[in-house]
C-alpha cells in the first residue's frame, strides 16, 4: 500500500488540512495543543488572542480532526487530535531546523 493518495478526494481532503494549518493563528493555536489538553481561556491568554477568535479558529481545526475537545465541567480541553497530528508537526520543525544543503536548484 502506498502513503501517497490516489484519488482526487484524499489530494483535496490533504490540500484542505495544509491549508488550515497554513494559517499562522491556527497554526500556532494547534503547537499550543501539542504539549497537554488546554482550555480555550489559557490558548487565547498565552497566544494574546480573544477567546473568540480561538474558539472559531478550534471549530474549524476540530472539524478537520487536527484537534480533539475533552470536557471537564464548564471547561473544554483542547489536544491534538492523534499522535499523527503531532508527529507531522515535530518532522516539519525539524525539517526547517535542518541547515541547508547548498543543494537547491
Amino acid at each position: 500500500m502506498s502513503i501517497y493518495p490516489d484519488n482526487d478526494a484524499s489530494v483535496a481532503q490533504l490540500a484542505d488540512l495544509f491549508h488550515l494549518l497554513g494559517d499562522p493563528t491556527r497554526l500556532r493555536i494547534v503547537l499550543a495543543c501539542v504539549p497537554a489538553p488546554i482550555a480555550v481561556s489559557e490558548i487565547a491568554a498565552s497566544l494574546e488572542l480573544s477567546p473568540s477568535l480561538v474558539s472559531h479558529h478550534l471549530r474549524l481545526l476540530r472539524a478537520a480532526r487536527i484537534v480533539k475537545s475533552e470536557r471537564q465541567g464548564k471547561q473544554v480541553f483542547y489536544s491534538a487530535a492523534d499522535a499523527h497530528i503531532s508527529g507531522v508537526l515535530r518532522d516539519m520543525l525539524e525539517h526547517i531546523a535542518e541547515p541547508s544543503t547548498g543543494t537547491e536548484p
